[in-house]
């Protein structure tokens, strides 16, 4: 085991930031022209940074699976993005956002790397802002903010329930600027499926063309990941069913170290199962705990009546509701972070209480809301006397407002009426913490290989705040790489054009062709599909919500004997030289099933809890978590082996300058 060196500039915490890009490495404008980078990845991180790296002059070719980058998961982030800009004076600063970050990752992320997040975020907004991304906007005129979980201030702005797409849509427009100047070269559906090393430095890509089936070799001077998270381990996730951890395994397999792969966070606001044959899970945003209040019922009997369709939720009085995260966090209430808020909902769901058919679903309810908005816009409106019916009718016009194409997704796909009775909701898998391992610079451990957003571990801990996910990726992608990666290229401006003809991408398309040959070659007794659900029923019932030592153990080795089944009787029809979406599920799967053997491992390594990764022998009296400071204030960084389970041990120590660690109180 050894200690790794994240790299992290000396000096006060604020001043780290500045101090170094004062003083890192420059490329010529002129050399610029002469440099290559691949960005691997389109969604916020991918695209603002390719975006950005040809705008500073660079040579810049991207790769996604999809048709085009406005299909990046990056969409689906629908309730905010963070920034301390204290808009509504409520007392925001940067080192409240630093601090409110650390806390919510439950103490496990580097203070350099966050205290720079919180620095660059109110440079983002401007950034959209001048792309026309539409923001919403309070009545004075400025930009409008909401709370999110884990915090007491409003710092999130928002477009609507649909900020995700709108910031995605802004880096698309930069990019496209980029891609007719001739600055970038898109390759859309194309998959990376390898990296490539040349004298131990990151030179180039094999990527598989999703169309004709062709292998390609793509040569440059530094490679960039940027392909999001590996929730779909899980299979059932909030994920789209595309997002796969291939690029980030890929370059693991290469050297790249992963870091703390059990940090998966479970979003406590997703839509719950509804039977076996679903495939994904809808997630509904976090902004809806800001007028929404969660509650079960206080008597087992009603939550029985409930669950066999004899009483509906609406139908309970005040007294008779629980309103369990109010009681139990008064502070925060209903925005407590996402792992306090979905352990608190298992909690009661284990306990009876549950309302659906399953028990594995809470209410979300919006009727007090309606009330306290339609006073507010009948007063307003110069109608003193109206009734408590045309009070609610006028509050719900203000909730459509807000939340309008997050109700009407709700009701398309449950057939109930969010207006009219309470949103079911239960936790759902939703963003990974973990990833590959970056220094300071968000360079992995292989030369020349960087990763930004989701695909890196660096900035959330054990925990992601919420409206902090495209607040990252667009900090990576436009403000922290373009400065970072020409630290390292620097250097390069004497190497010349990258070649493909060499011995390295000779073996490095040798080694994809045989991979693909041994999928297409398994004895074909059960589908693709066959084997990621039986892992995902693995992962989530042992290395889920809450995990023990023994389930841990057991789910090793379960995953061990799946992946073993898979390569000798997976069923790929088709052929390898044409378009092939199952070939194409193979190998992610493939993927995930020495990812999730990995994941298992880092936990049952981990003896402790905290934020998303809970260990069930390691909690308070109260059924919070408990840290062990002592012994695991370090990222755990995984060197790879062939065998999941015989992976070697990295440790970047944590060492905390800024705050104090305590243990999390949100009550």
């Amino acid at each position: 085991m050894s200690v790794l060196d994240s790299k992290v500039p000396n000096g006060p915490l604020a001043d780290k930031w500045t101090t170094h890009k004062n003083h890192i490495n420059l490329v010529n404008p002129a050399n610029k022209r002469n440099i290559d980078v691949i960005v691997v990845g389109t969604g916020l991180a991918g695209g603002s940074a390719a975006a950005t790296l040809a705008e500073l002059g660079y040579n810049v070719k991207t790769f996604c699976y999809n048709d085009s980058p406005r299909r990046a998961h990056s969409i689906a982030a629908q309730g905010g993005i963070n920034a301390a800009k204290n808009y509504q004076g409520d007392g925001d600063s940067n080192f409240r956002l630093f601090y409110d970050t650390i806390k919510g990752g439950d103490y496990r992320s580097r203070e350099a790397n966050v205290h720079r997040l919180a620095e660059v975020s109110s440079n983002i907004i401007d950034q959209c802002v001048a792309q026309g991304v539409p923001f919403a906007r309070e009545y004075g005129g400025l930009l409008d903010n909401r709370s999110f979980g884990g915090v007491l201030v409003s710092r999130t702005f928002y477009a609507a329930g649909q900020t995700g797409q709108q910031l995605l849509l802004g880096a698309y427009s930069a990019l496209n600027r980029q891609i007719n100047r001739g600055k970038v070269t898109p390759f859309n559906r194309h998959e990376m499926l390898d990296l490539v090393k040349v004298d131990g430095k990151a030179r180039g890509i094999i990527a598989r063309n999703l169309v004709t089936g062709e292998i390609e070799r793509h040569g440059a001077h530094a490679v960039v990941i940027a392909s999001g998270g590996y929730g779909n381990v899980f299979f059932l996730s909030t994920n789209a069913m595309g997002s796969n951890v291939m690029a980030a395994w890929r370059t693991h397999r290469r050297g790249a170290h992963f870091a703390n792969p059990c940090y998966t966070q479970i979003h406590p606001t997703c839509i719950p199962v509804s039977g076996e044959h679903q495939s994904k899970l809808t997630l509904m945003s976090e902004s809806l705990r800001n007028d929404g209040r969660i509650w079960v019922p206080k008597n087992l009997e009603d939550a029985q009546a409930i669950r066999e369709g004899k009483l509906k939720g609406v139908d309970l009085k005040e007294e008779d509701r629980d309103y369990y995260l109010e009681r139990r966090y008064p502070a925060f209430g209903n925005l407590v972070p996402r792992d306090v808020a979905s352990r608190a909902a298992k909690e009661r769901c284990d306990a009876g209480y549950g309302v659906n058919k399953t028990g594995n679903a809470v209410y979300l309810d919006f009727e007090a809301s309606f009330l306290r908005y339609g006073k507010i816009e009948a007063l307003t409106s110069g109608h003193k006397d109206a009734s408590e019916a045309e009070m609610i009718a006028l509050g719900k016009k203000v909730i459509e407002k807000k939340y309008g194409n997050l109700f009407d997704m709700y009701r398309n796909i449950t057939d109930e009426n969010p207006y009219e009775m309470p949103m079911k909701i239960f936790p759902a898998v939703h963003y990974t913490m973990g990833g590959l391992w970056v220094d300071y610079n968000l360079q992995t451990t292989v030369p020349g290989c960087f990763a930004a957003g989701e695909a890196n571990f660096s900035d959330h801990g054990a925990n992601r705040l919420g409206a902090s996910a495209l607040m990252q990726g667009l900090a990576d992608g436009y403000f922290v790489l373009p400065y970072t990666i020409g630290d390292y290229l620097a250097d390069e401006i004497r190497t010349g054009p990258i070649s493909t003809e060499t011995a390295e991408f000779e073996q490095a398309e040798k080694d994809t062709r045989a991979r693909i040959e041994k999928l297409m070659n398994g004895a074909g007794t059960h589908s693709v599909d066959y084997y990621h659900k039986k892992l995902g029923l693995i992962m989530w019932n042992k290395c889920g919500m809450s995990r023990n030592a023994t389930d841990l153990q057991s789910a090793m080795d379960e995953i061990a004997e799946l992946r073993a089944d898979f390569w000798k009787n997976v069923r790929v029809p088709g052929s390898a030289d044409t378009k092939n979406q199952e070939l194409e599920k193979a190998g992610r799967v493939a993927d995930f099933l020495e990812l999730g053997e990995l994941f298992a491992k880092d936990a049952l390594t981990r003896n402790e809890s905290c934020g998303g990764h809970f260990r069930e022998e390691y909690q308070t009296p109260e059924g919070e978590a408990l840290r062990d400071d002592e012994n695991f204030a370090f990222v755990s960084a995984w060197e790879y082996d062939e065998n999941p389970r015989n992976a070697k041990l990295h440790k970047e120590d944590l060492v905390f300058e800024n705050v104090k660690l305590v243990t999390r109180s949100y009550k």
